[in-house]
């Protein structure tokens, strides 16, 4: 008997039996945490058709990715710049992968320039990989904080000037196969 009354004692936590039960409905709210929890995961990219034209400036925290024409200054996470694709301002992005035309400067973590890259300006980057065949007019510059423009380009001027003096040579060689 002693034992039932520990039963007595669950059967009064039997009331929490019951939400035992809504455990499983609280899976099912939980699920529900889950679902908003999907939002957070990260968007698809916005794609911009090769039929359309914008002008305007363009700024997300998500990516993008330009098949048509830009005039005008982009700024997002993930920019990818498609081979039909011509933007006309400056970029800036945390990762920039450019398969098509950029006439402006670039400013980018990573930036990534495809065999089918035709870049006219500045590339202002912490990493570059250019493939061979790119075209590329303009100068090359190292920066470790190349996102924010105005502060980390004067005290950072003269170190990247040493640190991009190797670069130099590859641009320079990639400025002779024009």
């Amino acid at each position: 008997m002693f034992s039932k009354s520990k039963i007595n004692e669950p059967a009064q936590d039997t009331a929490k039996p019951s939400p035992a039960p809504a455990t499983p409905q609280s899976s099912a709210p939980a699920q529900s945490d889950h679902r908003p929890s999907a939002p957070k995961a990260k968007p698809p990219a916005s794609v911009l058709s090769s039929d359309l034209h914008i002008t305007g400036n363009l700024k997300t925290t998500g990516d993008i990715q330009v098949e048509g024409t830009v005039e005008g200054d982009i700024r997002a996470h993930l920019l990818t710049i498609g081979e039909s694709a011509t933007i006309k301002g400056e970029v800036t992005a945390d990762d920039v992968v450019i398969n098509g035309r950029i006439v402006g400067r670039v400013r980018g973590l990573k930036v990534r320039l495809t065999s089918t890259a035709r870049v006219e300006g500045d590339i202002i980057h912490k990493t570059i990989a250019i493939e061979s065949g790119a075209h590329f007019e303009g100068s090359v510059q190292r920066q470790d904080d190349p996102l924010n423009p105005g502060r980390a380009a004067k005290p950072g001027s003269n170190p990247a000037s040493a640190q991009a003096a190797p670069q130099g040579k590859p641009a320079a060689a990639g400025q002779s196969a024009d």
